[in-house]
C-alpha cells in the first residue's frame, strides 16, 4: 500500500509542515515512521488530516471531532474511489459523499443527496444534488483517477496524469507525480521532458526540482543534480531529503564542509520530525 510524506500532505493537501504536525500532537492522525524516522501517511491519514483541519475551521468541539474522525476512518476506503469522496460538516456532524450515496459518520446512515456548504458569510448553502451528464472530468478528477491507478495500472495513471495537466497546465502536483512514475517505469527521457515542460510552464517549484534532482543523478548527471537540489532549498530551506541527497553528492564530488553542513540540517529535522 502505498504510503505518503509531510512533503506529499504539504502538496496535494496544501498543508504547512507545522500544521500537519500540529494535527499529528493533537492525536487526530496517527503516522507510522519510514527507515529514517520520518513520518509515513497511508491514503486514510491523508482524509483524516484535511477533514480534521476543516472541522477545526469550523469550530467542531475537539471531542466531537476525535470521535467523529475515528468513525469516519473505520468506514474509508485503502484509496481514493473512482467518484472520488467529498467530506463536509453539517451542523456538529460528519457527512461523506462516495459517488452519489451519502452518510454520516457517526451513524453511518444514509443521507439525501444534498450538497452543503459554509458560505463566508457563515450561512449554510443547501442545494439538491444532481449528477452531471456527460461532463468532462475536470484535472482534480483525473489527478484523484491517477492516484488510485498507480498501483494497479501505472499506464493508466501515466495518461491520467497526462490529462490532468492538459485540463490545467498549472497543477504543479500532477506533473511532479507524472514525471516520478515516468522515472519508476524506466522511461527516464520523457521523465527529464515532463520536468522541463512543467518548470516552464508553471515556475520555480520545491518539489517539481527535488524530482528533476533525483531523475539527474539517476542519469549520472550530478553537477546539475545539486543545482536542482540547491534551488529547491531556496525555495524551502526546510526540505529535508534536498539535505540528505545534497550531503551525499557533496560527499562525492568531495566537498567535506558543504556536505558536512547539509547532512547536520537534515539531522535537526529529522530530530524534529520534518
Amino acid at each position: 500500500m502505498r504510503s505518503y510524506s509531510v512533503r506529499d500532505v504539504q502538496r496535494v493537501l496544501q498543508l504547512a509542515p507545522d500544521t500537519t504536525r500540529s494535527l499529528i500532537r493533537a492525536g487526530f492522525v496517527h503516522p507510522k515512521r519510514g527507515p529514517r524516522r520520518e513520518y509515513r501517511f497511508s491514503f486514510q491519514d491523508l482524509i483524516v488530516l484535511r477533514t480534521a483541519r476543516a472541522l477545526i475551521e469550523a469550530r467542531i468541539p475537539k471531542k466531537r471531532i476525535r470521535r467523529s474522525l475515528e468513525s469516519l476512518r473505520r468506514n474509508l476506503p485503502e484509496s481514493m474511489p473512482l467518484s472520488g469522496l467529498a467530506i463536509s460538516a453539517v451542523g456538529d456532524h460528519v457527512v461523506v459523499r462516495d459517488g452519489d450515496a451519502r452518510w454520516q459518520v457517526d451513524s453511518g446512515q444514509y443521507l439525501l443527496g444534498l450538497d452543503v456548504s459554509l458560505q463566508k458569510n457563515g450561512v449554510l448553502r443547501v442545494v439538491e444534488h444532481k449528477q452531471a451528464a456527460a461532463e468532462p472530468a475536470p484535472a482534480r478528477d483525473w489527478f484523484a483517477q491517477a492516484l488510485t491507478l498507480e498501483g494497479s495500472d501505472p499506464d493508466g495513471a501515466l495518461a491520467a496524469y497526462q490529462h490532468a495537466v492538459n485540463s490545467d497546465p498549472h497543477n504543479a502536483a500532477a506533473w511532479t507525480n507524472w514525471g516520478r512514475l515516468l522515472h519508476e517505469r524506466g522511461r527516464t527521457d520523457e521523465a527529464d521532458e515532463v520536468y522541463r515542460r512543467a518548470l516552464a510552464q508553471i515556475g520555480p517549484d520545491p518539489v517539481l526540482l527535488f524530482n528533476q534532482g533525483v531523475l539527474l543523478e539517476d542519469l549520472g548527471r550530478e553537477p546539475e543534480a545539486i543545482v536542482a537540489y540547491r534551488e529547491a532549498l531556496a525555495l524551502d530551506p526546510q526540505f529535508a531529503d534536498a539535505h540528505f541527497n545534497l550531503a551525499r553528492l557533496y560527499e562525492r564530488a568531495r566537498d567535506a564542509k558543504a556536505s558536512l553542513r547539509h547532512l547536520l540540517a537534515y539531522r535537526r529535522m529529522m530530530d524534529h520530525g520534518a
